[in-house]
């Protein structure tokens, strides 16, 4: 049922024209670089639509910015997904988080010192990702990548030991783990253009970008209850709530929409307050310009990825095929050549 939820969203609907050719593209892409085994994962991973939901959060993508986005979410979202499915992998998973940490850090094109398929595609990304964007912005960008790794790390941590978390803890955890602040970040690699550092302090602009960031974590918690809860994972908005609030399954969703609207509100609020905040910075012509095309990029995350949630694969229950199993994106390569063979 949760991902039959229907949100009222007051953001346009919009989707780059260079969808299909994106996906087709991606899923060689994704083959050729041994991210999933056998004609079950890449069916599987197929199923998920990712072209659709690049597409989608950034429809002004084409071409090879397009690409670029779309095998981007592809590695991501596997990545993520382990974390969620790790079962025996806890250390292994961590040590290749920390290097997915560390390679934006290092000189573009350093080859990375834990090598497996996964850490190889991000190696290849980012210097795509960082292209003529300013070493502030690639700070930016990277300390907020590491921070959403950092919290998948943790996320596992109490997975694995079956710990509890309190809706306080949650809701925090949550903030990273949904990898949203980057993923507004890339708005502006996408756009060419880049936030004023006066403007990305502001309290309006850091309250905007974390209640887009909520209301998109929890959007996503109330469409993936059924494949988590089929999972056995805790760490769900809508699970935290019915044991806060010891209330029933169905009084902790409607709990769950509530406070998605209600962010969902905040953010319509803030977008209000936008133009105030540019003139109380003083900002340029061109600097609120850029600053209009971040904060409307706010709402086509929103938009996008609430469309693409409705339909993904993602969220459907059954048994993921990709994550079956060690998982071929964090084994040496190696071993890679005869997995790829025998699938």
């Amino acid at each position: 049922m949760p991902q039959s939820v229907h949100f009222t969203i007051p953001f346009p609907s919009r989707i780059s024209s260079d969808v299909d050719r994106a996906r087709e593209r991606n899923l060689d892409w994704t083959w050729d670089h041994r991210l999933v085994r056998g004609a079950a994962g890449l069916a599987e991973y197929a199923s998920w639509d990712l072209a659709q939901a690049a597409a989608r959060t950034y429809p002004d993508a084409v071409g090879a910015d397009l690409d670029m986005l779309v095998n981007w979410f592809g590695f991501a979202f596997l990545f993520d997904d382990q974390f969620d499915a790790s079962g025996d992998l806890p250390a292994q998973v961590s040590a290749v988080a920390r290097e997915m940490i560390a390679i934006p850090f290092r000189p573009v094109g350093t080859p990375p010192d834990v090598v497996c398929p996964v850490t190889l595609a991000w190696v290849e990304i980012w210097p795509q990702m960082c292209a003529g964007m300013s070493e502030t912005w690639q700070n930016r960008f990277a300390s907020n990548w590491a921070r959403f790794m950092a919290a998948a790390v943790c996320e596992i941590h109490l997975a694995t030991h079956r710990e509890v978390i309190d809706l306080e803890g949650y809701a925090a955890l949550r903030q990273h783990t949904v990898g949203l602040q980057h993923s507004l970040d890339a708005i502006e690699r996408v756009g060419g253009f880049e936030v004023p550092p006066q403007v990305q302090a502001h309290p309006v602009m850091r309250r905007l970008r974390h209640a887009a960031t909520d209301c998109i974590a929890y959007m996503n918690d109330v469409h993936s209850l059924d494949r988590e809860e089929s999972r056995g994972d805790q760490h769900n908005l809508v699970t935290v709530l019915q044991r806060h609030l010891r209330c029933s399954r169905s009084a902790a969703l409607d709990e769950a929409v509530r406070m998605t609207y209600e962010l969902l509100d905040e953010v319509v609020a803030l977008h209000r307050r936008v133009p105030e905040m540019c003139d109380e910075l003083q900002l340029t012509g061109a600097e609120r310009e850029s600053v209009d095309r971040a904060v409307a990029g706010t709402g086509d995350w929103i938009r996008g990825n609430y469309e693409w949630g409705l339909h993904s694969g993602r969220y459907a229950v059954g048994d993921p095929a990709v994550l079956t199993g060690p998982a071929p994106y964090l084994e040496t390569p190696a071993n890679l050549d005869s997995l790829r063979q025998a699938g």
